[in-house]
């Protein structure tokens, strides 16, 4: 991906070949084991384990026919009958035609379009997120049915939200890794088809309860995948363009003790829980060495986490190893280290064009990419691609009339409901009564454009193409506020996003003064944050704030402020202004934002979401974006990163978000104390104690020999204080006793999305353990337990826990 150019003509060259070898029709497709001719080999046979059908298939195969293997757009082999496949296909909020793999050209037009991740992550719904995941799999089982994708997606984007700029922030669950962990737990296993194996379903009102029908671990017999989902960027991946830096070259410079407490935990889970059956390496170096060509980095996941699955580069991130980083003497070596490190398959021709020189140079023996061959090949058994046709297999049912189904676009709904925060609302200026006001205006040049609300990764590539792939029923925020006012206005008083001029000003003046209320949308679109493109402002583009302004002087009444977009924004002057009554954060919605939206401010659908990141002021862009510390250091007046570390000054806090109600909490049961005791290795008594200058004791996790007996629940009331219903997202945070250098100001320890009903109170369980919940890491990675009182605090609620050895 380094010309964009070459990339985007090396795009429409494969999706043309792609859509060449796809049929409308099923009868006709081509697919391996078919029989009568091709049926009989081994790895056909599907009594056999499956590494011994990949085994079997790899030692049919010449060296040539293996190296063609070694890219995402796989050469057929017709003399064993295997025909093509294009590993690449993209799912992070829907099906998506930003991968070859995927084609709207043919019976499926369309797939459902939810809400952009960052969004869907301020519902804090565990629940929501696998519903979500189950739901694109569908789809995306059924598009391959009729010869319109693959069966291996790269999906999800759990990278940590370090820095407000990164212009794909809007891809990710957001800044804490525990809540990446989760997102990728829950969406992973219902992508790969948790409920579908396992065959308990999930069939609630989208809930706000958690559901888990599979063991506590996350653990299944059936090792069958529905989809193969891809959990990326493996790692420390978090900036695109930024002064002389660029993902291509950027060698990130990253701490034992970040690596382990803040970058790695969601690959970890993804893995572990998640049972994630692919990794991306990412582009950058992580300390001096490229990721696709770090042996430890990919080690890691195999060796210590029990990884079962293949490893791809990023799009042409083997060919950086060499082009760009010059990290390697010639491409022969780039290809070498790539693949000797644990690089399986290398999206882009890189490998294709240079491993066969470097197998006759021996840097590469034939055995390595045997060993990439079965990781490729073990994970099509597992989705069933060698097992004849694929209609008359587990999910030979699915086909047109499972995509866009109304579930699907209720869920889309749903999570746009549970993901819009309330950030603003002076007076209690909403919900407005409907029907109460005769007009209403809407003002902003996002405010009638459906086509902006998926973010990146949509159903689309850009706007030329965008028949190629539309969401089922894609809605202008406009369009949401039809049902509600009796009479709508609507001008955009900027051309566009970048708002360069305020030529528009005067017709969006004339709009406001003549409606009884003004709802203006403002923020952020892809011309501003993207893949490639990092912003280097948190202001408002252009002459937003002047328009705001302009509008709110104009409005009979003060004016309700709507932000898009995934990256934070210094709004803080909206928030001073007594003009601007409310503000309300609804990222890329997706298709039913409009909707979404429309219910929320007129009263239909209590808001409950939170900021799943820290929105910062303006001042925070003189901190270096290539700074990839997480610890503030004061010695360097470094103020920190996320709400774990920052020591500076917030416009809104991570968590922060209002409802129509007002909630009180209550600790109904948890422990005052926490003894260690019987849960030391034996015979160690004090000795596994260590003190660092102050005097305070800590315990190293891996001395403890016994974390689930020590494990607690805490029960928590939740109290719903005003006259609506609603979903409430409960938050409980810990501080522990600062016994090391970097200690976390707080840390998330659980959270869950309860439904309340008004004047009702419900309550809700948080598992703690305390050795990941109540531990932190060392400067070496390694986890440790401080003695001492911990505080669990629960909005402005607290209770202390004290863990002693005796």
């Amino acid at each position: 991906m380094h010309n964009h150019r070459f990339f985007f003509l090396l795009l429409v060259l494969q999706f043309l070949k792609l859509c060449s070898s796809f049929s409308s029709n099923p009868h006709h497709r081509l697919f391996p084991c078919k029989p009568p001719h091709h049926s009989s080999y081994p790895f056909c046979n599907t009594s056999l384990p499956i590494t011994t059908r990949a085994q079997s298939l790899v030692s049919l195969l010449t060296l040539h026919e293996k190296i063609q293997q070694l890219s995402d757009n796989v050469s057929a082999i017709p003399r064993l009958g295997i025909p093509s496949y294009e590993w690449w296909s993209e799912s992070l909020h829907g099906i998506a035609i930003n991968g070859p793999g995927v084609s709207f050209d043919g019976v499926i037009n369309s797939a459902t379009s939810f809400p952009q991740v960052i969004l869907t992550a301020a519902s804090f719904n565990r629940t929501l997120w696998f519903l979500i995941g189950s739901a694109i799999a569908v789809e995306g089982r059924a598009m391959y049915n009729v010869g319109q994708a693959g069966l291996t997606f790269w999906a999800p984007n759990i990278n940590i939200f370090r820095d407000p700029r990164w212009g794909r922030g809007q891809e990710t669950p957001g800044e804490d890794p525990m809540v990446a962990s989760a997102y990728a737990i829950d969406f992973v296993r219902g992508f790969q088809g948790a409920n579908w194996m396992s065959g308990s379903g999930i069939r609630n009102r989208f809930g706000e309860t958690r559901v888990l029908k599979d063991d506590d671990d996350g653990n299944r017999e059936d090792d069958d995948l529905m989809l193969s989902a891809c959990c990326k960027h493996l790692t420390a991946y978090d900036l695109e363009k930024w002064k002389k830096f660029n993902r291509y070259s950027f060698n990130a410079v990253v701490s034992e003790q970040d690596l382990a407490d803040t970058y790695q935990p969601p690959f970890r889970s993804c893995v572990e829980q998640g049972k994630a059956s692919c990794l991306m390496c990412s582009y950058n170096e992580v300390n001096g060495v490229p990721a696709c060509a770090r042996k430890d980095l990919l080690d890691q996941p195999r060796n210590e986490w029990a990884f079962k699955g293949y490893i791809t580069s990023d799009c042409d991130a083997v060919a950086t190893v060499f082009e760009y980083q010059n990290y390697t003497k010639t491409p022969e070596d780039a290809v070498a280290d790539a693949l000797k490190a644990g690089t399986d398959i290398n999206c882009g021709t890189y490998m294709l064009r240079h491993m066969l020189n470097a197998t006759k140079l021996g840097k590469v023996q034939e055995e390595d990419i045997d060993r990439a061959l079965i990781n490729l090949f073990s994970v099509q058994l597992r989705l069933g691609l060698f097992d004849g046709n694929p209609r008359k297999g587990k999910f030979g049912s699915l086909g047109p009339q499972n995509v866009c189904t109304s579930e699907h676009k209720k869920l889309a709904l749903e999570a746009a409901r549970q993901g819009i925060v309330l950030l603003k609302n002076d007076k209690k200026i909403l919900p407005l009564k409907k029907n109460e006001y005769s007009s209403l205006a809407v003002i902003g040049p996002l405010a009638n454009n459906a086509s902006k609300m998926g973010g990146g990764y949509s159903g689309k590539v850009s706007e030329f193409v965008k028949s190629l792939g539309i969401p089922c029923n894609p809605k202008s925020l406009f369009d949401g506020f039809q049902d509600y006012a009796k009479e709508t206005s609507y001008t955009a008083g900027c051309l566009d996003v970048n708002c360069t001029s305020d030529v528009g000003f005067d017709e969006a003046i004339l709009t406001a003064r003549k409606a009884d209320f003004v709802v203006i949308v403002l923020g952020l679109d892809l011309t501003q944050e993207t893949e490639d493109l990092d912003r280097v402002s948190l202001l408002l583009p252009g002459k937003q704030m002047a328009l705001l302004s302009t509008i709110a002087a104009a409005s009979k009444e003060p004016v309700i402020l709507v932000l898009t977009g995934g990256g934070p924004l210094d709004v803080s002057f909206a928030e001073k202004d007594p003009r601007i009554a409310s503000i309300l954060w609804i990222g890329y919605p997706g298709e039913a934002g409009g909707r979404a939206l429309a219910e929320i401010i007129f009263g239909d659908y209590n808001p409950g979401g939170r900021l799943p990141v820290t929105w910062y002021p303006q001042s925070f862009t003189s901190v270096p974006m290539n700074d990839m510390s997480m610890r503030a250091d004061s010695a360097r007046g470094y103020p920190g990163r996320t709400y774990r570390f920052y020591t500076g000054n917030v416009v809104y806090s991570f968590g922060q978000g209002l409802s129509y109600s007002n909630y009180v909490y209550e600790f109904l049961s948890a422990p005052n104390k926490l003894s260690l005791t019987g849960s030391l290795q034996a015979g160690s008594g004090r000795k596994v104690l260590h003190q660092v200058g102050d005097g305070l004791d800590y315990v190293n996790i891996d001395e403890v020999t016994s974390c689930d007996s020590l494990r607690f629940s805490v029960q928590i009331s939740v109290r719903n204080d005003g006259n609506m219903d609603g979903g409430h997202v409960v938050l409980l945070f810990s501080r522990v006793p600062k016994v090391i250098k970097g200690t976390p100001q707080k840390q998330l320890v659980g959270f869950d999305r309860v439904h309340t009903t008004s004047y009702g109170s419900t309550t809700t369980n948080i598992l703690v353990d305390p050795c990941v919940h109540l531990s932190i890491a060392n400067e070496y990675g390694k986890r440790i337990l401080p003695l001492g009182d911990h505080t669990l605090s629960l909005g402005d609620l607290e209770h202390l826990v004290s863990i002693e050895t005796n």
